[in-house]
């Protein structure tokens, strides 16, 4: 039986965080006008409490969201390459926790196995992807990259198996943090911040709301 939603203000917060974020990420990428990044994810995470009441939230999820809070914090302020290479490891964390409950609560493995192709896709793009951008980006980031990309690919292909709306939130994540790999690797375009945070909220987002719905109560 899943969790029955409950839209309150864990959902409202979450709105309204995100769009004077959205607002913020327009005019200054980083620096104080983005002080509600942090708050983001906790108010997604409220909402998974509110939702799953008298039940527990999943832990995965929270978990998840939890490193993701640390990940935005750490981007909060530059872009070089300590910054990157924290929130990369902060977001493997959620990379992770995310894989272990889709695999272990939402049936990944069995949509997997029923559709193996879509797994397979999914590796396939990861190394077309790292084999164009790793010779563009600085050595040193070239490991850490493909290590937390591979991670990413996982948790994509896992959601891929459970489908639905956590399907789709992990594609909108995944392109997200493309758009991050190209900008390290030093192609930049008008707008992409806001397409990179816009991508990784609805993802976020998805994912959380999919998950909800098909948790075990």
């Amino acid at each position: 039986m899943a969790i029955t939603k409950g839209k309150g203000k864990g959902t409202a917060a979450f709105a309204v965080l995100a769009a004077a974020d959205l607002y913020a990420t327009a005019k200054s990428p980083r620096g104080p006008a983005r002080a509600a990044k942090p708050f983001l994810m906790p108010a997604l995470a409220a909402h998974a409490r509110d939702a799953a009441q008298p039940a527990r939230p999943p832990a995965a999820l929270l978990a998840g969201l939890a490193c993701a809070t640390a990940g935005d914090t750490a981007l909060l302020w530059d872009r070089h390459q300590r910054a990157l290479l924290t929130g990369m490891a902060a977001f493997l964390g959620t990379q992770l926790s995310y894989t272990a409950g889709m695999t272990a609560r939402l049936g990944a493995v069995r949509g997997l196995r029923a559709r193996p192709k879509r797994a397979l896709a999914a590796f396939a793009a990861w190394g077309a992807a790292n084999a164009v951008l790793a010779p563009t980006l600085e050595r040193r980031l070239r490991l850490p990259v493909a290590g937390y990309s591979l991670a990413l690919t996982a948790m994509g292909a896992a959601a891929l198996g459970v489908g639905g709306k956590v399907a789709t939130g992990a594609v909108a994540f995944i392109a997200s943090d493309a758009l991050i790999g190209l900008q390290a690797a030093g192609h930049e375009f008008p707008s992409q911040e806001v397409l990179i945070m816009a991508g990784y909220l609805l993802g976020q987002y998805l994912i959380t709301e999919g998950w909800l719905e098909r948790a075990p109560s």
